[in-house]
């Protein structure tokens, strides 16, 4: 957190001079100095000693040699305690907007497929069964809903770890006149602890941030298994190009699904921080404690993973292929349209209980016929119940299944279209503000 640390010190060696604690001339000099340092750091020509303890001290170190005792002035009224709450603050906020960034690229992209395949029938499932048909757009916005709902998390993380905690002091604040706000305004902080003791020792932020990782993970986890499903012979939904998928070692028939698994894996990782830094805080008294240096490593680490994974993610479905016959093949085979024909029998006055347990005998003739419902003859229709005529057929037709439920949230082409649109405004308006991407 070099960057970050370098940033703060700036900005409260700007706020000491103007509360007159330094001088502008002292002020001056350790802010040029600190450019340089951090000009140094990213050129990787700063060699940091490792007893110096920690990014801290180091910077501290290396400016003091360079400007002498106006260096030793820059630490006037803080604490690492409440320097390292800034630091960590800091970084969270540029991360999860470039997280939000990525997880926006995703929706962006699964939007753009689902406008090519609104009328992609597939099964739709529930007990990893085959229920009803639904389109695969239909299926893959349910995604983008998830994804959308994982957006407001990180938001809300944004919002809280938008707190500037730097004045607090070791626990006690200081008796110097600091300028809290102004320093929070030079930083683009919202607002500022109101309370030392939580300034110094409150890790909330970074538990909402790893819950919310750890959802978004799940989320992603969840997509994960469906497309390493869809990938196997069993369905044969999908085809997963070979830059995200590996053969077998010893089996040459194979083409493994490895991205997915992989990804699915590394959720387990990010929920490993978020227990972690639970478990660190759940018996720590106020305020500061040395067990919170735990919190860097579960976070970082969970940052890191979610960015290693998501641009995979995305590009692993913007490359897939998804095989359409075998979606409709598999809709058709299930007896997916069961539903349909019942509702069709209500609608021509049979009530629904009835009509249950006539698609119920409908579907035993079928499977003893080894036929589909469609296949079934006007006759044998007519055998279970004098009440189908021709106009069945038309409404068991997987499309006319699909597109008769213009109910919002449904599959229909009609509303699926209105819900892309919907999308694409999302992604349009969402912009950069105080709060981090948020609408």
């Amino acid at each position: 957190m070099y960057k970050q640390d370098i940033e703060g010190s700036i900005a409260h060696a700007m706020m000491l001079a103007k509360q007159g604690i330094i001088s502008k001339e002292d002020a001056e000099q350790i802010t040029a100095a600190l450019k340089e340092i951090l000009n140094e750091v990213e050129n990787g020509t700063v060699v940091f000693d490792e007893q110096a303890e920690d990014i801290h001290m180091n910077i501290e170190t290396i400016l003091t040699e360079r400007i002498g005792e106006a260096g030793k002035r820059l630490h006037t009224g803080r604490s690492r305690n409440d320097q390292v709450a800034l630091d960590i603050r800091m970084y969270v906020k540029e991360e999860i907007i470039k997280i939000k960034m990525e997880i926006l690229n995703l929706i962006s992209t699964l939007n753009n497929i689902s406008k090519e395949h609104k009328n992609t029938i597939m099964p739709g499932y529930t007990h990893l069964q085959r229920a009803q048909p639904v389109s695969l757009s239909h299926h893959l916005l349910a995604y983008v809903e998830m994804f959308k709902r994982d957006i407001d998390r990180l938001c809300d993380t944004y919002k809280r770890t938008d707190v500037m905690p730097l004045g607090s002091g070791a626990l006690a604040a200081t008796t110097y006149p600091l300028d809290r706000d102004f320093t929070a305004s030079v930083l683009g902080f919202k607002n500022i602890t109101l309370n030392s003791m939580d300034g110094v020792s409150d890790r909330d932020f970074l538990l909402d941030l790893l819950s919310a990782l750890s959802i978004h993970m799940m989320h992603l986890s969840r997509f994960c298994e469906e497309i390493i499903l869809w990938a196997s012979h069993e369905f044969k939904f999908i085809e997963l190009s070979d830059a995200y998928s590996t053969g077998s070692s010893i089996m040459p028939q194979k083409k493994n699904p490895d991205m997915a698994e992989l990804i699915r894996g590394k959720t387990g990782r990010v929920y490993g921080s978020l227990f972690a830094l639970l478990t660190v805080m759940k018996g720590l008294p106020l305020s500061y404690n040395k067990d919170m240096q735990e919190d860097k490593e579960s976070v970082f680490d969970a940052i890191d993973t979610v960015k290693m994974v998501l641009p995979v993610f995305t590009n692993m479905l913007l490359t897939a292929k998804f095989i359409k016959e075998n979606m409709y093949k598999a809709a058709g085979g299930g007896f997916t349209n069961a539903t349909d024909a019942a509702d069709w029998l209500v609608k021509n006055g049979v009530a629904f209980r009835d009509a249950h347990e006539i698609i119920g005998k409908l579907v035993i003739t079928c499977i003893n016929k080894n036929k589909s419902l469609e296949e079934l003859t006007l006759e044998e229709y007519r055998e279970i119940s004098p009440v189908f005529n021709e106009s069945v057929y038309e409404a068991i037709s997987l499309k006319a299944c699909v597109n008769a439920r213009t109910v919002p949230g449904g599959p229909s082409e009609e509303y699926i279209t209105k819900l892309i649109e919907i999308n694409d405004e999302y992604l349009k308006n969402i912009k950069n503000c105080n709060d981090g991407l948020q609408l």
